[in-house]
């Protein structure tokens, strides 16, 4: 595993050296970076966010489906398939720009809370993690509240846009599974601030500008799947008339 996280990490962390070298400012840097992977993995994000809008659109076909065929899972799945290959919905759409995302979140984690490991070689980084940055007097320890707080507060906002952006597919297990989600949205948020109080502050300035630029990004997502919504109930229309 640790094999793996270096070379995740150390790449990222030649680009974070290059930022610093440039600005001579390490949260800055930190904050460019953040906002540079974001727009760099912004069409996967479309990709996932917009397969989630398409599915909100057919979810009322696909609870009918389940409904009718509640007793015969078998013809279920086949009427299901069908319903998908009709609407040219991928139901894994979803998973593959997640899957790609996952190891550059992953690097960045690592990168961020042992930085001087991954870039210990380049001796301006031995003093520009410890720099101060606003009120934090030295980004390798944790800023105790007043950072974590805004972290947890981001992450509240998203979780909370993203869970309304989930479609309700009915059936008992998802009825658990959304429940669970709603619990979710409060726990890790305050897990967040746990976490943040003992990261060091450049990892948790990480966090806390991703999940505020995630914000804008799912603003975005509403307006899609808004879209997606009117294009379908145009179509329903259309399909009621013949």
């Amino acid at each position: 595993m640790n094999a793996i996280m270096n070379v995740l990490a150390k790449p990222i962390g030649y680009v974070l050296s290059f930022l610093y070298g440039l600005i001579g400012n390490y949260g800055i840097a930190i904050i460019i970076l953040t906002l540079a992977v974001k727009f760099i993995l912004y069409p996967l994000y479309m990709k996932q966010m917009s397969s989630t809008a398409r599915m909100s659109a057919i979810q009322p076909k696909m609870k009918a489906i389940q409904d009718k065929y509640a007793n015969d899972k078998d013809m279920q799945n086949q009427k299901l398939a069908e319903l998908y290959k009709e609407e040219k919905f991928n139901p894994m759409g979803g998973c593959l720009p997640m899957l790609i995302q996952m190891p550059i979140i992953f690097g960045l984690f690592t990168l961020l809370r042992n930085p001087l490991y991954y870039m210990g070689s380049d001796e301006r980084m031995m003093f520009a993690v410890h720099q101060s940055f606003l009120w934090m007097p030295d980004l390798s320890q944790p800023d105790k509240w007043l950072l974590p707080i805004l972290a947890g507060i981001a992450t509240f906002i998203s979780f909370s846009m993203q869970q309304q952006q989930q479609p309700d597919t009915g059936g008992g297990q998802m009825q658990s599974m959304n429940g669970m989600m709603k619990m979710m949205k409060y726990v890790f948020p305050i897990m967040i601030v746990m976490m943040g109080r003992s990261f060091p502050a450049g990892l948790t300035i990480y966090w806390s500008m991703s999940q505020v630029i995630q914000i804008f990004f799912n603003m975005r997502m509403n307006k899609m799947r808004e879209r997606i919504m009117a294009e379908s109930a145009g179509k329903k229309k259309k399909g009621g008339k013949k």
